[in-house]
């Protein structure tokens, strides 16, 4: 047990002391074992990641300024989903979510940026699929239109049906554009619309920071080799970088996922026996 005396600047406090037990002591003891055995321990550390876990576990908070995204702590994987047996390669796949970030689009402007998110809830893993920067020309007359198109075509290309878009500032027209530019092309499409207020910083730390800090985010060598990677290298708390992807691939994961289940098996050859005999 560790008490520590209120300092002298909070008077209305001054004679009062602060209890301290961390959830584990500094011989790696478990502080309630009935509660809380190591295994447990574990569980929640792998959990939270290293930063909320110091904080919250263990009462020894870390400043958020120091907190990094490194991509060297990323897991890169090459297999495509499997929709026949749910799974990417050898992982399970749960679920699975699409989210726009948008901006005007233009070369100069803030990042347009869809992301493709796999999930695997059951052992907590993120996979981060399929990342696109929507470009359109400067002498394009509907670059909002245009956008949709290509958010169609991207959510298309993965057999998807739903579509998660931040209406914050210009995204607030974008639901409607979306409905007249699919409907123009025959396609089903679900919009579910998000407002964010908390801090974008904030947004992206507790995200993906936790699930990058534990091994648990995955991304496609496709991802890996573009600019959401120099973006994370960039990235810092206290802002001034690039980060309209971290902050796609941040609303992607603070969503409820479309569940996936499996199709049924892949289709294998089957040769007849035709040496019958009457």
């Amino acid at each position: 047990m560790v008490y520590k005396n209120f300092a002298i600047s909070t008077p209305f406090l001054r004679g009062y002391k602060q209890l301290c037990i961390p959830i584990v002591d500094a011989d790696g003891n478990p502080a309630w074992p009935a509660v809380f055995p190591l295994d447990r321990v574990d569980t929640l550390r792998q959990t939270v990641g290293a930063r909320h876990f110091a904080a919250q576990m263990m009462l020894r908070p870390i400043s958020d300024e120091k907190a990094r995204l490194s991509p060297d702590a990323l897991r890169v994987y090459t297999s495509e989903f499997d929709p026949h047996r749910a799974r990417i390669g050898d992982f399970v796949v749960t679920g699975v979510a699409a989210y726009w970030d948008p901006s005007g689009g233009r070369r100069t402007s803030d990042g347009s940026v869809c992301v493709l998110i796999y999930r695997d809830d059951r052992a907590r893993r993120v996979f981060v699929h399929d990342v696109q920067y929507l470009i359109v020309d400067d002498g394009d007359l509907h670059p909002l239109a245009r956008q949709c198109d290509m958010v169609l075509d991207f959510v298309h290309r993965h057999g998807l049906r739903t579509i998660a878009i931040e209406t914050n500032g210009i995204g607030n027209a974008l639901p409607e554009i979306m409905r007249d530019v699919a409907a123009r092309r025959g396609i089903s499409i679900a919009i579910q619309q998000i407002s964010n207020s908390r801090n974008k910083e904030q947004r992206i730390l507790d995200a993906i920071e936790p699930m990058l800090s534990t091994g648990r985010l995955y991304m496609h060598a496709r991802v890996r080799g573009g600019l959401l990677i120099a973006e994370m290298q960039d990235w810092s708390p206290i802002g001034g970088a690039r980060d309209d992807g971290l902050d796609a691939l941040a609303g992607a994961m603070r969503l409820t996922p479309t569940p996936v289940r499996a199709t049924g098996t892949a289709l294998r050859p089957f040769r007849a026996q035709t040496d019958f005999r009457i």
